[in-house]
């Protein structure tokens, strides 16, 4: 099946080029994504998901692909947080984010109710993951909390969009669309499982 659109050129365009290179370029978006706020103009887990297209095709290997996609992430994320620990409220007037003032009110009420674990969680969801390093590091988070539940966010998150490339192979579009609400999906059965296993067990410490 021919691949067609922005995406499709993007992934023709990475499949022209040398192995290294192309994790190089995978790495760089998602890397740029969390640092630098790149996200807005392409999301990582686009980059992702073509990463995992190219290993489907034979252009690279899938392992190292998901290795340097979870290490771009955690790099990423770390800088992402650098920025708001040294720069503070500052940067939250920069051009790029002065439209979402609504959503990073929701981010930072998100960190305050549920501290690192909104960082695990917030990878998940694409404008959150632009941003919630930045938010953690402005909020004082302490960094190896953070760098913790960063690391468990990244391995789960980048494992597991390039798996999704690999197996849909030249599908990748409809995978990307369908990715996230299958991710947030399975994350809310997470939280309802673990709601309901804290509840039997404030019952129990009551009776």
């Amino acid at each position: 099946m021919a691949q067609t659109g922005p995406m499709g050129a993007i992934t023709t365009w990475l499949a022209g080029l040398s192995g290294p290179v192309v994790y190089a370029v995978v790495g760089a978006l998602v890397f740029c994504e969390d640092a630098l706020f790149v996200g807005f103009v392409l999301p990582g887990e686009t980059a992702a998901v073509l990463g995992g297209v190219l290993a489907n095709q034979g252009h690279v290997s899938y392992w190292i692909v998901a290795l340097v996609v979870v290490v771009a992430a955690i790099l990423g994320d770390s800088v992402g947080y650098e920025i708001g620990h040294h720069f503070g409220d500052r940067i939250l007037g920069i051009r790029p984010l002065r439209r979402h003032q609504k959503r990073l009110g929701d981010a930072q009420e998100m960190i305050r109710e549920r501290g690192a674990a909104a960082v695990f969680f917030g990878r998940f969801v694409a404008f959150f993951r632009a941003v919630m390093p930045a938010l953690a590091g402005i909020s004082r988070m302490p960094y190896r909390r953070f760098l913790l539940f960063n690391a468990l966010g990244a391995v789960t998150w980048g494992i597991g969009f390039t798996l999704l490339g690999y197996l849909a192979g030249q599908a990748y579009q409809k995978v990307e669309k369908q990715a996230g609400q299958i991710v947030a999906g399975v994350i809310a059965l997470i939280v309802v499982v673990a709601v309901s296993v804290w509840a039997v067990r404030r019952h129990r410490r009551e009776k």
